[in-house]
């Protein structure tokens, strides 16, 4: 099988990350850029004070979570979203609104999470896998994923449901190396979505995010592979006019913080 020619920048093209403290202001990234900032979760309950910060429905999200550490990390990701989010908007974390765009699918109030002031000109996007938060802010609509490999059986599974190429792609692996690539791939894929306020509500098979060029190519965004220690696969989807995003600044928060 010939060497695919690379689709999506290397992990390479985003700069590691640098370890930096929690912002008290920020200035939100220019088009064609974001800002992404990472954060090593709790095992231990967050403190009672950094708690105050979230509002009822994050109170009540994070208590119906049964398995401690499950609630622990749900915190802290939430905690860091609203502290970020407020060192951009300019107000105390506990002030921050959040909303939800229309669904572009069927209009119903469940798409895209956004604050609450449309005329901040922010976009963000949070995901939180086996202990690491990573955010994404822009002045564009934004997805950012972190995935672990999933086993065997879900990747037999869900590789018919990708597009095509992507099959292709997969199907042409070892079957030892196929975990990889398909976590790679579906990372890229969940940035995506996120970021056009979809979800998994969008047909898995209508874009091709794999490593060979296609037709499949969503156009007017940029996915980027980030680096992400202790972490198989992150991706960081952002709109934009020519395709060529890029990642201003990518910052380590101190888990002091929480």
């Amino acid at each position: 099988m010939a060497t695919p020619t690379r689709l999506h920048p290397s992990a390479s093209a985003v700069p590691e990350a640098y370890e930096t403290p929690w912002p008290v202001s920020a200035d939100v990234p220019g088009p064609g850029l974001v800002d992404l900032w990472l954060l090593n979760l709790p095992a231990s309950e967050p403190d009672p004070t950094a708690r105050r910060v979230l509002d009822a429905e994050e109170h009540r999200r994070a208590n119906a979570l049964l398995h401690p550490l499950a609630r622990f990390r749900y915190l802290g990701a939430h905690i860091m979203l609203r502290r970020i989010l407020g060192a951009y908007l300019g107000r105390p974390p506990h002030e921050v609104r959040l909303r939800n765009e229309p669904c572009p699918l069927c209009r119903g109030p469940h798409g895209r999470p956004a604050p609450a002031d449309r005329s901040a000109g922010v976009h963000f996007s949070l995901s939180h896998r086996a202990g690491l938060a990573l955010l994404g802010v822009a002045s564009s609509p934004v997805g950012v994923d972190v995935e672990a490999p999933p086993g065997p059986a879900t990747v037999a599974e869900l590789i018919p449901q990708l597009h095509p190429v992507e099959q292709y792609d997969l199907l042409g692996e070892e079957p030892q190396d196929r975990a990889a690539l398909f976590t790679r791939v579906w990372t890229r894929k969940e940035a995506y979505l996120k970021g056009l306020g979809t979800g998994l509500g969008r047909d898995l098979c209508l874009d091709y995010l794999g490593e060979r060029s296609s037709a499949g190519r969503p156009y007017g965004w940029s996915v980027l592979d980030v680096p992400v220690p202790g972490a198989p696969a992150a991706a960081c989807a952002l709109r934009c006019r020519d395709g060529t995003g890029s990642v201003r600044a990518f910052g380590r928060l101190p888990a002091a913080g929480l």
